[in-house]
């Protein structure tokens, strides 16, 4: 289910109703690398409260991603709590903060706003382990597997031209 709704509730204010949802998340791309929800189809709690004049949607989930390392490339996994509420007032002029942007024609857009609310709790780096070494920038290999590091064997032929202006000086 991506809507909800909202003509089905018929709420007076102060009351509240809860629901339990699912619905499925599309994958990310964070960094050109794809992160998948698994599974694609997250449950969810939806609870709706009609307040004097708006309706007050709370939504909480858990989601679980998995994808590439963004130091290493291995398989990373991060789990995604959300707990998240949005205010909305018909009344309220087309774009008044007031007004819920997952709310289209008395339909709660459920979907868009859980896959949001989930984009907005996805750490900065999505490691496979908080000490991840990452790879080599010389040679490419893992570093947690292999950790190694490159001696200089010569100076770069690109840099002769300053190295002989510092000799003759």
């Amino acid at each position: 289910m991506d809507t909800f709704d909202l003509r089905t509730l018929s709420l007076r204010a102060g009351e509240v109703r809860q629901e339990r949802l699912e619905v499925e998340v599309a994958p990310f791309v964070l960094g050109g690398q794809r992160y998948d929800v698994n599974p694609s189809v997250v449950p969810l709690e939806l609870e709706v409260t009609r307040a004097s004049g708006a309706t007050v949607f709370e939504l909480r989930l858990a989601a679980h991603l998995r994808g590439p390392c963004m130091r290493c490339l291995a398989l990373a996994e991060v789990d995604v709590g959300v707990a998240v509420r949005e205010l909305h007032d018909a009344g309220a002029p087309a774009q008044d903060e007031l007004r819920s942007d997952y709310v289209v024609e008395e339909q709660l857009l459920v979907g868009i706003w859980a896959r949001d609310a989930i984009a907005l709790e996805i750490p900065e780096q999505i490691l496979c382990r908080p000490e991840c070494l990452g790879l080599c920038p010389v040679c490419g290999r893992d570093l947690n597997v292999e950790p190694h590091e490159h001696i200089e064997v010569g100076t770069d032929p690109r840099w002769a031209a300053l190295e002989q202006l510092r000799d003759g000086i």
